[in-house]
């Protein structure tokens, strides 16, 4: 199939991107490479598809080094045109939109790019896929729509009506969008609500990245909620093998369960929690960290953030019905191969 990638530069999209190239799809890969983080890293995942610095300058498509099937373009999803044009001209089989400003603390001081980017970069997508249409489109949401839900595991029948943060609402509003869609333009769409991914090529803005940085340069970690907070870690192999499956699935292609999915008209739009269904506590996560770095952490501890929640599980029997899948890597694997992953690539 022919696949575009938004967000190849990104963590997630890096290893889809892999993935798919690797079992053979035709992969059109896009990211604007904004410098939320360090850019050193995005140009690092992309350098290992092939695409080094140089070669991804320019706003045309350029072949990667390493996969004949596999090329990239630098745009920003808000150039509404621009994206128009690359569906026209491509003719996508199936797009993973899994580009989009991430991080739930950025969206309270910087608000407004989390609509640029999020609420119209995927009107944009849609928009494309509405001129040009496409067999299936993917898209990144996130557990944190579930907000204040208080009744574990979550689920994906759950009203999602009380957001904590901007971030949540950008991903709340992008499933709502995309469900409007299906029913009126019959466009298929999947929304994934990812649950604490972590692993190698991770962003440096999330917990383990941090811990493990803090805790290598002898600095303290802050440990929020005085550590009584507890997440559904998920391992990034797990994340890929439940998009991909999911990619390979269009709703249109399931026909156990509620075709309807929440709404008369949304048998076209599919929505699936992707978590382990096991939430670690805080404080194991930390212990187990510091177990594979041989180091104890020092620990500021510290009331719970601004717009974060206390806990997050899923409940992934949808997806395990659908496709046939859940994830499953303990928590300790995944540390100690994040930590292979970050001593190496630091050290070089």
């Amino acid at each position: 199939m022919k696949i575009l990638v938004t967000g190849t530069a990104g963590f997630i999209g890096y290893h889809l991107t892999r993935r798919l190239v690797d079992r053979g799809d035709d992969i059109v890969g896009l990211d604007n490479i904004n410098d939320y983080y360090d850019v050193r890293l995005k140009h690092g995942r992309l350098d290992q598809l092939g695409l080094p610095v140089p070669d991804i300058a320019s706003q045309s498509l350029v072949q990667s080094r390493h996969y004949e099937n596999l090329r990239f373009v630098r745009a920003d999803l808000s150039d509404s045109a621009a994206i128009i044009e690359l569906f026209a001209a491509e003719r996508f089989d199936r797009v993973c939109h899994l580009a989009a400003q991430a991080g739930v603390r950025h969206s309270i001081t910087n608000p407004s790019v989390y609509v640029s980017s999020n609420i119209q970069g995927f009107l944009n997508i849609l928009e494309a896929a509405r001129s040009t249409p496409v067999d299936h489109l993917v898209y990144a949401s996130s557990s944190s729509v579930y907000g204040v839900d208080k009744l574990l595991p979550f689920r994906e029948s759950s009203a999602a009506d009380h957001p904590t943060n901007l971030y949540a609402v950008s991903k709340r509003s992008n499933e709502l969008t995309a469900h409007s869609y299906s029913h009126l333009f019959n466009i298929p769409t999947t929304g994934l609500r990812f649950f604490s991914a972590y692993g190698a090529w991770g962003r440096p803005d999330m917990a383990l990245f941090m811990f493990t940085n803090a805790i290598l340069e002898g600095r303290a970690i802050d440990v929020f909620n005085y550590g009584e907070m507890s997440r559904d870690f998920t391992y990034i192999d797990d994340i890929v093998e439940g998009i991909v499956r999911v990619v390979d699935r269009a709703p249109k292609d399931i026909t156990n369960g509620d075709a309807r999915e929440g709404g008369a008209g949304s048998a076209l739009h599919r929505i699936y929690n992707m978590g382990n269904g096991a939430p670690v506590q805080l404080m194991d996560f930390i212990r187990a960290l510091e177990k594979e770095l041989g180091v104890t952490a020092k620990k500021n501890m510290l009331p719970i953030q601004p717009g974060d929640v206390p806990a997050t599980c899923a409940d992934c029997s949808k997806l395990e019905r659908d496709v046939g899948y859940k994830p499953s890597t303990d928590i300790a694997t995944g540390i100690r191969e994040f930590v292979k992953w970050y001593r190496t690539f630091y050290s070089a």
